[in-house]
């Protein structure tokens, strides 16, 4: 680091990614992995700017694979729920 600057590194979410891969949203959960890897590297590299961009990208798509997750298991849970309702 030349002239006494630092360099920032920001998060990638990776593991968030892949824990909302697995259990939130598959689609969004892969495309949250992809921006992920990009912050990485860009941190990697120096390349700050680019890495913000990612790291901003990844952490909103983990957001709303989070939420969509939620939404899915309540929406399952209500289901189950009314058809066992139904059944007695």
């Amino acid at each position: 680091m030349e002239g006494g600057q630092t360099r920032t590194v920001v998060p990638s979410y990776l593991a968030w990614s892949i824990i909302n891969t697995l259990f939130c949203c598959l689609p969004l959960g892969i495309a949250a992995i992809v921006y992920s890897c990009k912050a990485k590297d860009a941190n990697a590299c120096g390349q700050s700017a680019i890495a913000e961009d990612a790291s901003r990208t990844a952490k909103k798509l983990n957001i709303i694979a989070l939420v969509c997750g939620i939404i899915g298991i309540i929406i399952v849970i209500a289901l189950k729920v009314s058809m066992h309702n139904k059944q007695h």
